[in-house]
């Protein structure tokens, strides 16, 4: 290249850019997606160069990328594990794991493809366990017939005398707990037990009648009663960990059982209808007939009434609370609350986290429930400043495990 001419082939540093997306939901997901790199759930590079080839706010180009990075990774990850390579083999598969999770998370809940991503998720999930000095059991609870998936994890050490139990929310996964909070849980030395419940993801990934509850407390006095029946274990030392919408569900529990030592919510969700219509500005519930819609309806509204993401969410939302139509939807969302007795009933100390973002009736919760507790609580404000301040954290999540995880230490004690 001569002096003072236009360059040929220019140095670059790399053709990665870190840009995200228009749209506030996407972009929320790939900021999830790219928050799980701090405990081997992706890596930054492959996540923007996904976001790089994926239309703003068009869930079938999200799909197909991250349905192929599940692909490429489990694939290199069986290659690895048949060189022998044991630690790299683990770590693809928690990738892939986690690549197919977000597949899975805008994929209709009705569409073959959906449980075969989620399906795919938890097989890389298991073949990632295979190469783990972690053991890790599976388990089956049961609500009204349904069989619900469940995890028992320990770690390389044994079996620990305290418990930390998780269960998750509307679109999240055993394996996606795992990775979020699991694995520091683990490296401070608790068990793990990943539970679910009817409507989740991973028990739609088995059965598609089954529909939220919002009787969670069957489910949670069997994951307590085998949490309690593990050699060694301390009764005092079982704690309970609810993420996103879990955080109603595990408050539900706290409720109905004395035996929980410990809870953490985050974020604390006492009121499920308030919380879902403050995303949408106006309360479904009381929709007149007229203007209501049903899932078959959905492909008829004009896309500048509803874009194709909002559709998809409007399409899983009635299809896992098992509802023809969007207000008869939110009007069973109305049984999904805390009474006042109800908070007055948890009286083990609480752990109440939630992030400046999340908006005003997420913050208002966080404040009913560490008003009406009837236990010790611990409220706990993250930042914009800390990286933090989004739904459950997804951007700092490790900052948000050593605030739960040091305040679960001091009040259930050390190993």
């Amino acid at each position: 290249m001569a002096l003072g001419g236009a360059m040929v082939d220019a140095l670059e540093r790399g053709h990665t850019r870190v840009q995200g997306f228009r749209d506030p939901e996407m972009d929320h997901q790939l900021m999830r997606q790219l928050g799980s790199v701090r405990y081997g759930g992706a890596s930054i590079g492959e996540c923007l160069a996904a976001a790089a080839r994926i239309r703003d706010a068009d869930p079938v180009s999200w799909i197909e990328e991250f349905a192929e990075a599940g692909r490429r990774q489990s694939e290199d990850a069986a290659l690895r594990a048949r060189n022998g390579h044991a630690v790299s083999a683990r770590d693809q598969y928690l990738v892939a794991c986690n690549s197919y999770r977000a597949a899975e998370y805008y994929c209709p809940v009705d569409d073959p493809r959906h449980r075969e991503y989620g399906l795919a998720s938890r097989q890389a999930f298991m073949s990632a366990m295979q190469w783990d000095e972690a053991s890790c059991v599976e388990l089956w609870f049961s609500h009204q017939g349904l069989r619900l998936p469940a995890y028992h994890i320990r770690g390389a050490r044994g079996p620990a005398n305290r418990i930390l139990m998780i269960v998750s929310g509307f679109d999240g996964t055993l394996e996606e707990s795992y990775i979020a909070y699991g694995r520091p849980a683990l490296e401070r030395g608790y068990d793990l037990l990943l539970f679910t419940g009817p409507g989740q993801m991973d028990a739609w990934r088995f059965d598609a009648a089954s529909h939220f509850a919002p009787d969670f407390e069957v489910v949670g006095r069997q994951a307590t009663d085998y949490a309690l029946a593990q050699s060694g274990m301390d009764p005092r030392r079982v704690a309970l960990m609810g993420i996103s919408f879990g955080g109603y569900f595990a408050s539900r529990i706290a409720a109905h059982e004395p035996r929980i030592g410990a809870l953490i919510a985050n974020s604390p969700i006492v009121d499920l209808h308030a919380y879902m219509s403050s995303f949408v500005g106006f309360d479904p519930a009381s929709l007149p007939e007229s203007d209501d819609f049903g899932v078959a309806d959905l492909e008829h509204i004009p896309e500048a009434e509803m874009n194709a993401q909002t559709r998809v969410m409007a399409r899983n939302l009635m299809l896992r609370f098992g509802r023809p139509t969007f207000g008869q939807t939110y009007r069973r969302i109305l049984d999904f609350k805390l009474s006042a007795d109800g908070l007055a009933a948890i009286r083990c100390p609480s752990l109440a986290l939630v992030g400046e973002g999340e908006g005003a009736e997420p913050l208002r919760q966080w404040r009913v429930f560490q008003d009406a507790v009837g236990g010790l609580c611990t409220p706990r404000l993250f930042t914009a400043l800390e990286g933090a301040d989004a739904h459950c954290q997804a951007g700092n999540l490790s900052y948000s495990a050593a605030v739960a995880m040091d305040w679960l230490d001091e009040t259930v004690g050390a190993p």
